[in-house]
């Protein structure tokens, strides 16, 4: 993406450039990971049994396990070494337990959720289809650092690709698949179930809204909210019986909400809650759409 500085009404062009040093890279997002990604940082180069190393690793807000590995090189294999490590973490929970204690993470961890995350500046038309194919989600990060010291960061956009297995794969197998999975998968319709009609209305508008901000925009369902996200969550909207709760990822204070329907969970001491972001705004009513949206879109400029 091309990024210009505008001064006054003259528009200069800010160039891209490399970073000195292959380290450099996993140093900038260990020092900042919970600024960049939301994600409290735990390891640097976090030994395993087997003899490899994790690049970094985290837990995020919501106790789901973060591995992040960096491509510094062309041929780097980042998605299948994050795959191999999360097979090992699943094995050996009460370590990643344990650290989390030792780092005073005070967080449930989430089993079901655990995350791979990749960045790279490139991503290779083979890591791409890898990532599409793979019946787990894997999120590619692409990253760009520009003149005047900016970072750029964004996800590497693909759709999961549905393949059919009638006829290929015995159910048997696909039972013995299902058990195994490394991610417990949750879809919109498990939030939505049993819900009343105008709440499913609420949200279906809702989430019309926030998907046409922009077309990079991923919907995730997690299991206790529907995540909506550029890079990092900007939104998390939990579905119950009679309206919405929405999560808005801004940090106290910086909010403008001049109708005060946001809560801050900070005030006068902080509240546990689901999602991510120091506020929560209750949507009740269809006449509070405009100023639920705004407060929205406010948290979404925030995140891009």
């Amino acid at each position: 993406m091309a990024l210009f500085k505008i001064n006054g009404s003259v528009a200069t062009k800010i160039i891209a450039k490399g970073l000195d040093l292959e380290k450099n890279l996993q140093s900038l997002f260990e020092q900042n990971l919970e600024e960049l990604l939301n994600i409290i940082f735990l390891a640097h180069e976090y030994a395993t049994s087997f003899g490899g190393r994790i690049d970094s690793l985290g837990i995020d807000k919501n106790g789901s396990p973060c591995i992040i590995e960096y491509k510094k090189n062309q041929n780097d294999n980042v998605i299948n070494q994050g795959l191999s490590y999360l097979r090992w973490l699943l094995d050996h929970k009460a370590d990643f337990e344990m650290l989390c204690q030792s780092k005073k993470a005070d967080i449930e961890i989430d089993w079901d959720s655990p995350r791979v995350i990749c960045i790279a500046e490139n991503y290779s038309k083979f890591d791409i289809d890898t990532a599409d194919i793979l019946p787990i989600n894997v999120e590619l990060l692409r990253y760009r650092i520009y003149d005047e010291n900016i970072l750029f960061l964004e996800p590497e956009n693909y759709q999961k690709v549905k393949i059919s297995t009638s006829g290929i794969i015995k159910k048997a197998k696909m039972q013995k698949i299902k058990d195994n999975q490394l991610q417990k998968v949750y879809s919109i319709d498990d939030h939505l179930a049993g819900k009343n009609k105008e709440t499913l209305d609420l949200f279906q508008d809702l989430r019309e809204k926030i998907l046409s901000l922009d077309q990079n925009i991923i919907e995730e369902a997690k299991a206790k909210y529907i995540a909506y996200k550029t890079s990092t969550n900007f939104v998390d909207v939990v579905v119950k019986q009679y309206g919405l709760k929405i999560f808005l990822n801004v940090k106290s204070g910086r909010l403008n909400d001049p109708q005060r329907i946001a809560r801050d969970l900070t005030k006068p001491k902080p509240i546990g809650h689901w999602g991510n972001g120091d506020y929560e705004v209750k949507f009740e009513s269809a006449n509070e759409a405009d100023m639920v949206f705004a407060l929205i879109k406010q948290s979404y400029d925030f995140n891009k």
